[in-house]
Protein backbone atom coordinates (compact mmCIF):
# COMPACT_ATOMS: atom_id res chain seq x y z
CA UNK A 1 0.00 0.00 0.00
CA UNK A 2 1.21 3.39 -0.51
CA UNK A 3 2.44 5.28 2.52
CA UNK A 4 0.64 8.18 1.57
CA UNK A 5 -3.00 6.39 1.63
CA UNK A 6 -1.68 3.97 4.66
CA UNK A 7 -1.10 7.20 6.84
CA UNK A 8 -4.52 8.96 5.48
CA UNK A 9 -6.51 5.95 6.42
CA UNK A 10 -4.83 5.51 9.93
CA UNK A 11 -6.11 8.82 10.25
CA UNK A 12 -9.86 8.08 9.06
CA UNK A 13 -9.37 5.30 11.81
CA UNK A 14 -8.30 6.52 14.57
CA UNK A 15 -10.07 6.58 17.58
CA UNK A 16 -8.96 9.76 18.59
CA UNK A 17 -9.63 13.39 18.46
CA UNK A 18 -6.12 15.38 18.56
CA UNK A 19 -5.59 19.33 20.14
CA UNK A 20 -2.91 21.37 19.70
CA UNK A 21 -2.30 23.36 23.13
CA UNK A 22 -4.19 26.08 22.06
CA UNK A 23 -7.32 24.22 20.74
CA UNK A 24 -6.73 22.45 23.72
CA UNK A 25 -6.92 25.63 26.16
CA UNK A 26 -9.82 26.34 24.82
CA UNK A 27 -12.14 24.13 26.57
CA UNK A 28 -11.00 25.65 29.84
CA UNK A 29 -14.08 27.26 30.28
CA UNK A 30 -14.39 29.10 32.93
CA UNK A 31 -12.61 26.66 35.70
CA UNK A 32 -10.95 28.85 37.64
CA UNK A 33 -6.98 28.48 38.79
CA UNK A 34 -6.89 27.35 42.05
CA UNK A 35 -2.80 27.24 42.23
CA UNK A 36 -0.39 29.88 42.11
CA UNK A 37 3.14 29.75 40.46
CA UNK A 38 4.61 28.83 43.82
CA UNK A 39 2.71 25.78 44.72
CA UNK A 40 3.06 24.24 40.98
CA UNK A 41 7.11 25.07 41.85
CA UNK A 42 6.28 22.88 44.59
CA UNK A 43 4.63 19.90 42.58
CA UNK A 44 7.04 19.29 39.56
CA UNK A 45 10.30 16.72 39.72
CA UNK A 46 13.57 17.36 39.22
CA UNK A 47 14.07 17.14 35.94
CA UNK A 48 10.57 17.06 34.65
CA UNK A 49 9.23 21.04 34.85
CA UNK A 50 6.07 22.57 34.53
CA UNK A 51 5.12 26.22 34.15
CA UNK A 52 2.25 27.86 35.87
CA UNK A 53 0.74 28.59 32.09
CA UNK A 54 0.99 24.80 30.95
CA UNK A 55 -1.16 24.46 34.33
CA UNK A 56 -3.96 26.76 32.77
CA UNK A 57 -3.56 25.72 29.28
CA UNK A 58 -3.35 21.77 29.64
CA UNK A 59 -4.35 21.00 33.11
CA UNK A 60 -7.49 23.05 33.79
CA UNK A 61 -8.87 22.12 30.67
CA UNK A 62 -8.52 18.12 32.07
CA UNK A 63 -9.42 18.59 34.94
CA UNK A 64 -12.34 20.07 33.57
CA UNK A 65 -13.15 16.95 31.60
CA UNK A 66 -12.53 14.52 34.22
CA UNK A 67 -15.12 16.19 36.91
CA UNK A 68 -17.33 15.50 33.74
CA UNK A 69 -16.20 11.92 33.53
CA UNK A 70 -16.62 11.13 37.47
CA UNK A 71 -20.21 12.88 37.51
CA UNK A 72 -20.89 10.68 34.99
CA UNK A 73 -19.27 8.09 36.50
CA UNK A 74 -21.20 8.53 39.42
CA UNK A 75 -24.44 8.61 37.62
CA UNK A 76 -24.11 5.07 36.24
CA UNK A 77 -22.87 3.61 39.70
CA UNK A 78 -26.09 4.97 41.11
CA UNK A 79 -28.48 3.59 38.44
CA UNK A 80 -26.57 0.36 38.13
CA UNK A 81 -27.61 0.37 42.12
CA UNK A 82 -30.89 1.02 41.72
CA UNK A 83 -31.39 -1.50 39.24
CA UNK A 84 -30.01 -4.27 41.24
CA UNK A 85 -31.50 -2.99 44.40
CA UNK A 86 -28.25 -2.73 46.45
CA UNK A 87 -26.65 -0.02 48.31
CA UNK A 88 -22.73 -1.61 48.44
CA UNK A 89 -20.15 1.38 49.44
CA UNK A 90 -19.04 4.09 47.92
CA UNK A 91 -16.90 3.12 44.47
CA UNK A 92 -13.71 5.73 43.99
CA UNK A 93 -13.44 7.63 40.52
CA UNK A 94 -10.10 5.83 39.60
CA UNK A 95 -7.55 7.45 37.09
CA UNK A 96 -4.40 5.68 35.76
CA UNK A 97 -0.98 7.62 34.75
CA UNK A 98 1.15 5.65 32.32
CA UNK A 99 3.96 5.91 30.56
CA UNK A 100 8.03 6.25 30.16
CA UNK A 101 11.00 6.45 32.84
CA UNK A 102 11.68 10.12 32.84
CA UNK A 103 8.63 11.24 31.07
CA UNK A 104 6.78 13.13 33.98
CA UNK A 105 4.35 11.10 35.11
CA UNK A 106 4.83 11.88 38.48
CA UNK A 107 4.63 15.70 38.09
CA UNK A 108 1.81 15.32 36.10
CA UNK A 109 -0.22 12.95 38.49
CA UNK A 110 0.58 15.72 41.83
CA UNK A 111 -0.41 18.52 39.56
CA UNK A 112 -3.92 16.34 39.12
CA UNK A 113 -4.27 15.46 42.67
CA UNK A 114 -4.19 19.22 43.63
CA UNK A 115 -6.34 20.11 41.02
CA UNK A 116 -9.30 17.81 41.45
CA UNK A 117 -8.86 17.85 45.18
CA UNK A 118 -9.87 21.69 45.06
CA UNK A 119 -12.88 21.47 43.32
CA UNK A 120 -15.87 23.31 44.76
CA UNK A 121 -16.99 19.71 46.49
CA UNK A 122 -13.12 19.30 47.80
CA UNK A 123 -13.37 15.45 47.14
CA UNK A 124 -10.78 13.38 48.70
CA UNK A 125 -8.16 12.98 46.21
CA UNK A 126 -5.14 10.02 46.73
CA UNK A 127 -2.48 9.38 44.61
CA UNK A 128 -0.52 5.90 44.93
CA UNK A 129 2.57 4.72 42.91
CA UNK A 130 2.75 1.23 41.50
CA UNK A 131 6.69 1.18 42.18
CA UNK A 132 5.31 -0.34 46.47
CA UNK A 133 4.24 -3.67 44.12
CA UNK A 134 7.30 -4.40 42.89
CA UNK A 135 9.16 -7.49 44.61
CA UNK A 136 11.93 -7.05 46.66
CA UNK A 137 15.41 -7.07 45.43
CA UNK A 138 15.96 -10.15 46.96
CA UNK A 139 13.05 -12.04 45.22
CA UNK A 140 14.39 -10.19 42.26
CA UNK A 141 17.76 -11.09 42.45
CA UNK A 142 17.19 -14.98 43.01
CA UNK A 143 14.86 -15.02 40.22
CA UNK A 144 17.16 -13.29 38.03
CA UNK A 145 14.84 -10.35 37.36
CA UNK A 146 17.32 -7.19 38.47
CA UNK A 147 18.02 -6.35 35.25
CA UNK A 148 14.59 -6.34 34.15
CA UNK A 149 13.33 -3.88 36.98
CA UNK A 150 10.46 -2.23 35.89
CA UNK A 151 9.49 -5.00 33.67
CA UNK A 152 5.66 -6.40 33.92
CA UNK A 153 7.72 -9.60 35.98
CA UNK A 154 9.07 -7.44 38.19
CA UNK A 155 5.96 -6.58 39.91
CA UNK A 156 3.55 -8.35 42.03
CA UNK A 157 0.47 -7.91 40.07
CA UNK A 158 -1.81 -10.36 42.09
CA UNK A 159 -1.15 -8.01 45.40
CA UNK A 160 -1.68 -5.23 42.85
CA UNK A 161 -5.03 -6.55 41.74
CA UNK A 162 -6.06 -7.67 45.21
CA UNK A 163 -5.43 -3.64 46.33
CA UNK A 164 -7.45 -2.26 43.44
CA UNK A 165 -10.33 -4.65 43.46
CA UNK A 166 -10.56 -3.48 47.46
CA UNK A 167 -10.31 -0.34 46.53
CA UNK A 168 -12.80 -0.87 43.99
CA UNK A 169 -15.07 -2.30 46.12
CA UNK A 170 -15.13 0.67 48.72
CA UNK A 171 -13.22 -1.04 51.91
CA UNK A 172 -11.94 0.68 54.68
CA UNK A 173 -8.33 1.03 55.34
CA UNK A 174 -6.49 -0.40 52.40
CA UNK A 175 -2.34 -1.13 52.95
CA UNK A 176 -0.36 -0.44 49.33
CA UNK A 177 3.61 -1.06 50.19
CA UNK A 178 6.19 1.56 50.24
CA UNK A 179 8.76 1.86 47.79
CA UNK A 180 12.25 3.28 48.28
CA UNK A 181 13.78 5.31 45.44
CA UNK A 182 16.69 6.05 47.61
CA UNK A 183 17.39 2.11 48.74
CA UNK A 184 15.99 1.51 45.57
CA UNK A 185 14.11 -1.44 47.05
CA UNK A 186 10.05 -1.92 49.20
CA UNK A 187 10.60 -0.70 52.58
CA UNK A 188 10.01 -3.79 54.83
CA UNK A 189 6.94 -3.35 57.44
CA UNK A 190 6.04 0.15 55.68
CA UNK A 191 3.00 0.55 54.10
CA UNK A 192 0.31 3.12 53.27
CA UNK A 193 -3.22 3.54 53.72
CA UNK A 194 -6.05 4.58 51.10
CA UNK A 195 -9.08 4.91 53.26
CA UNK A 196 -12.09 5.47 50.56
CA UNK A 197 -10.94 8.55 48.44
CA UNK A 198 -13.60 9.91 45.88
CA UNK A 199 -10.72 9.99 43.25
CA UNK A 200 -7.54 7.96 43.05
CA UNK A 201 -4.46 8.66 40.70
CA UNK A 202 -2.64 5.53 40.27
CA UNK A 203 0.69 6.26 38.54
CA UNK A 204 3.46 3.59 37.04
CA UNK A 205 5.01 2.37 33.86
CA UNK A 206 2.59 -0.59 33.21
CA UNK A 207 -0.24 0.26 34.59
CA UNK A 208 -2.22 -0.13 31.13
CA UNK A 209 -0.45 -3.26 30.46
CA UNK A 210 -2.13 -6.36 29.38
CA UNK A 211 -1.25 -9.95 28.52
CA UNK A 212 -2.06 -12.75 26.69
CA UNK A 213 -6.03 -13.74 26.89
CA UNK A 214 -6.50 -17.23 28.47
CA UNK A 215 -7.77 -19.62 25.93
CA UNK A 216 -10.20 -20.95 27.83
CA UNK A 217 -12.18 -17.81 28.11
CA UNK A 218 -11.57 -17.29 32.36
CA UNK A 219 -12.04 -13.85 33.41
CA UNK A 220 -8.30 -12.66 33.40
CA UNK A 221 -8.41 -8.90 35.30
CA UNK A 222 -5.80 -6.54 34.43
CA UNK A 223 -4.48 -3.27 36.22
CA UNK A 224 -6.79 -0.73 33.48
CA UNK A 225 -9.69 -3.08 34.35
CA UNK A 226 -10.24 -0.84 38.02
CA UNK A 227 -9.53 2.50 35.73
CA UNK A 228 -12.27 4.52 35.15
CA UNK A 229 -10.12 6.85 32.75
CA UNK A 230 -6.49 6.85 31.76
CA UNK A 231 -3.64 9.09 30.99
CA UNK A 232 -0.57 8.36 28.80
CA UNK A 233 2.43 10.69 28.94
CA UNK A 234 4.45 10.51 25.86
CA UNK A 235 7.40 12.10 23.95
CA UNK A 236 10.00 10.56 21.81
CA UNK A 237 12.53 8.12 22.35
CA UNK A 238 15.66 10.20 21.79
CA UNK A 239 14.12 13.00 24.38
CA UNK A 240 13.20 10.35 26.92
CA UNK A 241 17.05 9.25 26.60
CA UNK A 242 18.40 12.63 27.15
CA UNK A 243 16.12 13.78 29.72
CA UNK A 244 17.48 9.96 32.22
CA UNK A 245 20.57 11.33 31.21
CA UNK A 246 20.20 14.83 32.71
CA UNK A 247 18.32 13.46 35.72
CA UNK A 248 20.93 11.14 36.70
CA UNK A 249 23.95 13.26 36.01
CA UNK A 250 21.34 15.83 38.30
CA UNK A 251 20.66 12.81 41.22
CA UNK A 252 24.93 12.64 41.34
CA UNK A 253 25.02 15.79 42.40
CA UNK A 254 22.54 15.36 45.61
CA UNK A 255 20.66 11.99 46.51
CA UNK A 256 23.43 9.78 45.01
CA UNK A 257 26.19 11.96 47.69
CA UNK A 258 24.74 10.28 50.34
CA UNK A 259 26.60 7.19 51.47
CA UNK A 260 23.46 5.07 52.36
CA UNK A 261 22.13 5.77 48.88
CA UNK A 262 21.47 2.58 46.55
CA UNK A 263 23.44 4.20 43.94
CA UNK A 264 26.12 6.28 46.00
CA UNK A 265 29.01 4.68 43.67
CA UNK A 266 27.62 6.49 41.02
CA UNK A 267 28.91 9.78 43.48
CA UNK A 268 32.33 8.77 42.96
CA UNK A 269 32.96 8.05 38.89
CA UNK A 270 33.62 10.98 36.70
CA UNK A 271 31.26 13.04 34.48
CA UNK A 272 32.35 11.02 31.43
CA UNK A 273 32.18 7.19 33.48
CA UNK A 274 28.47 8.73 34.89
CA UNK A 275 27.12 10.08 31.13
CA UNK A 276 28.02 6.20 29.29
CA UNK A 277 26.60 4.23 32.31
CA UNK A 278 23.51 6.32 32.08
CA UNK A 279 23.17 5.49 28.77
CA UNK A 280 24.02 1.70 29.19
CA UNK A 281 20.80 1.29 31.85
CA UNK A 282 18.96 3.77 29.72
CA UNK A 283 19.57 1.54 26.39
CA UNK A 284 20.03 -2.01 27.94
CA UNK A 285 17.01 -1.41 30.26
CA UNK A 286 14.52 1.87 30.37
CA UNK A 287 14.46 1.56 26.54
CA UNK A 288 13.88 -2.23 26.32
CA UNK A 289 10.95 -2.20 28.47
CA UNK A 290 9.62 1.32 27.08
CA UNK A 291 9.43 -0.49 23.46
CA UNK A 292 8.43 -4.32 24.37
CA UNK A 293 5.91 -3.28 27.38
CA UNK A 294 5.23 0.49 27.68
CA UNK A 295 4.79 2.05 24.13
CA UNK A 296 2.39 -1.33 22.92
CA UNK A 297 -0.09 0.33 25.53
CA UNK A 298 -0.42 3.67 24.47
CA UNK A 299 -3.17 3.38 22.32
CA UNK A 300 -5.29 1.48 25.25
CA UNK A 301 -5.45 5.13 27.12
CA UNK A 302 -8.77 7.65 27.02
CA UNK A 303 -5.61 10.63 26.52
CA UNK A 304 -2.58 11.28 25.22
CA UNK A 305 -0.59 14.09 26.72
CA UNK A 306 2.07 14.45 23.97
CA UNK A 307 5.64 16.68 24.93
CA UNK A 308 8.06 18.38 23.10
CA UNK A 309 11.88 19.13 24.12
CA UNK A 310 11.41 21.73 26.28
CA UNK A 311 8.77 19.29 28.63
CA UNK A 312 6.06 21.30 27.12
CA UNK A 313 2.69 19.58 26.65
CA UNK A 314 2.24 20.22 22.64
CA UNK A 315 -0.19 18.09 21.34
CA UNK A 316 -3.37 16.30 23.25
CA UNK A 317 -5.21 13.05 21.89
CA UNK A 318 -8.69 12.56 23.23
CA UNK A 319 -10.01 9.37 22.64
CA UNK A 320 -13.79 9.91 20.86
CA UNK A 321 -16.59 8.48 23.04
Amino acid sequence: MDQKVATALDMDLSPYQVFTERQWSRLRADTPMTLDAHEVAQLQGLNAPVSIEQVETIYLPLSRLLAFYAEATISIYQATQNFLGTRDNKTPFIIGVAGSVSVGKSTTSRVLRELLARWPASPKVDLLTTDGFLFPNAVLEAEGLMSKKGFPESFDRPRLLKFLSDIKAGKRFVRAPVYSHFYYDVMPGHTVTVDRPDILIVEGLNVLQTRELPKDGRAVPFVSDFFDFSVYMDADEDLLRKWYVDRFMRLRETAFRDPGSYFHKYSRITDEEAVETANRIWSDINLVNLRENILPTRPRADLILTKNASHRISKVALRRI
